[in-house]
């Protein structure tokens, strides 16, 4: 049984053992660029924050 090589999730190019799971470095900052940019998310219906400052303001008006 033979396992296939794994590829980067980014490019899809041969992954690295030093870079693992991804095949370079790059590929590695693209994706934690997409994690604090919120790319990876469940999509869900927004969330009411009962202590928000914003919405405490606005009902002020």
């Amino acid at each position: 049984m033979t396992s296939k090589p794994a590829k980067c999730p980014v490019c899809g190019k041969p992954a690295q053992a030093e870079f693992h799971p991804f095949c370079s470095k790059r590929c590695a900052d693209i994706d934690l660029g997409r994690w604090f940019s919120g790319d990876y998310r469940i999509p869900g219906a927004p969330v009411l924050i009962e202590n928000d400052e914003k919405a405490e303001r606005n009902d002020e008006r």
